[in-house]
């Protein structure tokens, strides 16, 4: 799939500048294009500078936190609500285990370690899927809700917004647990319906109704600011929960006797490692978006959106953030480079920028993670869990255009 988009890109461009040099005597639009090249390249070098450093400090905490034991305590508390979500599977079961730590790490932004306990959740449950080509509905709700993205520290999307210039990289902190709130609570219902769940149980309106309650009190409390000060409260609060987490896990880590400093090395050469693997994924995705927005394509569907949608009499403010939007579902990386190319064009803090990131951070690549799960066990018949995906990512990116207007519009 993300071999296709990259050769796509190339190709519309082409034939994009093609039209232009032909039809509209454009001779320097080539330039343009090569010239793309080389600036995109720069601007993949500059911000892998400034991720290896936030990338190696943040998975040094996220390494110490597991030594203290806060994955294995998240786990524990998120078990009861799988075990009436997924009654296929017997109480007791190895699956719950891997299920719980694997959302624990995606909670926490541990993506080094949540997708090899993701791939063992799913390896679990084929254990119990007497038909071992098609998925169980176990395994589709695993994967709708990971690919609604339940993070609490979208750490990455700090990191870029802070590489491409942001005054507050942190102000679409509360605006991004919104919108992935929403994803993941609209994920779950449509499994639910689907599956036919009995959400009216005790323990899951009682894990329902914190959330609930939680999201309400965030509503209510910035519902009562003014448009000037939702920006800086966000970021503050956000900037507030990430430190004191931090210091929870050092805490944690003390409390347990373990070796704070030598963990957090521990994680931070993983950080490390991770940031330098990412560097060709995102070369390659920025030249490729680079060229196509150089060629006028991508302007050009952008500008068709806009006009389709301005008949309509909706606001278009939120059209230049759509790329993000489309890629998300199909490539990681591909999204990632739009919500920079957005960023770098638009800038950081422009409402484009930050709903671009609001969206890069509330949403998983559906069809990616599919692959993988499903491929790792050798699953054909996926049933409803595209469509169920599908319907999370949507109502994810919706709810990233309404918090977004709310709070920059």
């Amino acid at each position: 799939m993300l071999n296709k988009i990259w050769i796509s890109f190339f190709f519309i461009a082409f034939f994009s500048a093609l039209f232009q040099w032909l039809f509209n005597g454009d001779g320097d639009i080539f330039a343009r294009i090569i010239n793309s090249v080389f600036d995109m390249s720069k601007v993949t070098v500059d911000i892998a500078i400034g991720l290896i450093g936030i990338l190696s400090f943040w998975l040094g905490m996220m390494k110490v936190a597991e030594k203290a034991g806060v994955i294995n305590k998240l786990s524990h508390w998120i078990s009861p609500l799988f075990t009436r979500l997924m009654p296929d599977v017997p109480k007791g079961h190895p699956a719950m285990g891997s299920m719980t730590m694997n959302l624990s790490a995606n909670f926490l932004g541990l993506d080094n370690a949540a997708t090899p306990l993701g791939l063992k959740a799913m390896k679990d449950l084929q254990s119990l899927n007497p038909n071992k080509d098609t998925a169980t509905d176990a395994q589709i709700l695993f994967l709708v809700l990971n690919t609604s993205s339940v993070t609490l520290f979208p750490i990455a999307v700090f990191v870029y917004r802070a590489q491409q210039g942001a005054a507050n990289p942190t102000d679409v902190f509360i605006p991004i647990l919104l919108a992935t709130f929403a994803s993941s609570f609209a994920g779950l219902l449509v499994v639910a319906y689907k599956q036919k769940i009995q959400l009216m149980q005790k323990v899951v309106l009682l894990y329902f109704s914190a959330g609930i309650a939680v999201l309400l009190a965030l509503i209510i409390y910035f519902a009562q600011l003014s448009a000037d000060a939702l920006s800086s409260q966000s970021s503050l609060l956000g900037n507030a929960l990430i430190f004191g987490t931090i210091i929870a896990f050092i805490s944690a880590a003390m409390y347990r006797k373990v070796d704070v400093y030598d963990a957090f090395i521990s994680g931070a050469k993983e950080g490390f490692e991770t940031s330098i693997k990412l560097i060709p994924y995102l070369l390659a995705m920025l030249v490729a978006i680079g060229v196509l927005r150089a060629s006028g394509a991508l302007d050009l569907i952008v500008d068709i959106c806009r006009t389709g949608l301005a008949l309509l009499g909706f606001n278009t403010l939120f059209v230049d953030a759509l790329p993000t939007a489309f890629m998300k579902p199909l490539s990681g990386s591909g999204a990632r480079a739009m919500m920079i190319e957005t960023m770098n064009n638009h800038g950081a803090d422009s409402f484009a920028g930050r709903l671009a990131s609001i969206m890069q951070g509330s949403t998983e690549t559906t069809f990616y993670v599919l692959a993988v799960y499903f491929g790792s066990v050798g699953i054909k018949y996926t049933r409803h869990a595209v469509t169920c995906g599908l319907i999370a990512d949507v109502s994810g990116m919706v709810a990233a255009i309404g918090v977004c207007y709310w709070f920059f519009g």
